[in-house]
């Protein structure tokens, strides 16, 4: 058996890869191209990929493929109408890197909250050697206890940030973009009251017709002067240039990014031209990729792997 792992760069090189090697050939490409995707996988029996196009054009030449596996839950790269066509099975993975995108929504809250990067500079730069005070109260900051936390998009990920918040003391609401029955447990509010009441919102929603483009200006308006916004969801559900007129507009206070519209970002991207990083942080789509998390995905598809042959047979 074959296993081929096309963008293999995209699960990072310090992931273990070599439980594979047990089940078959493994062959490992950092990256493959539309293009080299057809010669690569002319004798594969399973493809393991991340944002490889995966349609006609790309794998008309693999005559012995029999599963697809996916590391990570969107599947949008692949055609499946065409999968189906040919009796390709696929897999994806979901809940593998809750724990990680919870943690870094904290850390990337933080940072904005306490106010890190105004202290972390002020200290450096030696100013606080020369201060007569033992104390800084020159950008304060507020504690969580009693914020509303608003969170749109109650998946995994979630529940989990929501359960975190409200052993803080947060008062968590939540919204359903898609107006989905309310959860056990979580308290659901409209998508309005969500905006103009929360001190801190945060996107762990899916992209999809409900959410694309639903932080818009008008959304970025409702939202209160103190508010932070973060976005750990998907980049599209975001209009970049809203955001950038509502930090510079004081709108809301600041914003945290994990994803973006373009990835890698853009070079005409707006957000290049905004340069307070008290105000706004980006990461280069972090979030989920943890050693925990990196390694719980390649688990699950081995799983996946010795599972699809076992039934099979």
């Amino acid at each position: 058996m074959k296993i081929i792992f096309l963008d293999a760069k995209t699960i990072g090189s310090d992931i273990d890869l070599s439980p594979f090697r047990k089940l078959g050939e493994v062959i490992l490409y950092p990256f493959s191209t539309p293009d080299e995707i057809p010669e690569r996988v002319k004798d594969a029996d399973i493809l393991i990929l991340n944002k490889t196009p995966i349609n006609e054009r790309t794998i008309h030449t693999a005559k012995n493929l029999k599963l697809i596996c996916v590391t990570a839950t969107g599947t949008d790269n692949l055609d499946k109408e065409y999968l189906t066509a040919r009796n390709i099975a696929w897999r994806n993975v979901s809940g593998y890197s809750t724990e990680s995108v919870a943690q870094h929504t904290f850390a990337m809250l933080f940072y904005l909250l306490e106010n890190l990067p105004y202290y972390n500079e002020y200290v450096k730069s030696k100013s606080y050697a020369n201060d007569t005070l033992f104390t800084h109260f020159a950008s304060s900051f507020h504690e969580l206890n009693a914020l509303r936390w608003g969170i749109i998009g109650l998946g995994n990920i979630g529940r989990r940030v929501a359960d975190i918040a409200s052993c803080f003391g947060c008062d968590v609401v939540y919204a359903s973009p898609s107006n989905a029955a309310p959860q056990s447990g979580y308290h659901q509010v409209d998508f309005e009251t969500l905006l103009t009441t929360s001190d801190i919102v945060s996107v762990h929603a899916p992209l999809n017709d409900y959410t694309k483009n639903l932080m818009n200006e008008d959304a970025f308006k409702k939202m209160q002067p103190h508010a932070i916004f973060l976005n750990l969801g998907r980049g599209p559900i975001v209009d970049e240039s809203a955001l950038v007129t509502a930090l510079n507009d004081n709108w809301i206070a600041a914003a945290g990014l994990d994803v973006l519209i373009t990835e890698p970002m853009a070079k005409s991207s707006p957000f290049l031209d905004f340069k307070d990083n008290s105000r706004l942080l980006i990461t280069p789509h972090i979030a989920w990729a943890s050693i925990e998390a990196r390694r719980n995905l390649m688990k699950i598809i081995e799983k996946q792997i010795v599972t699809f042959f076992s039934e099979k047979k």
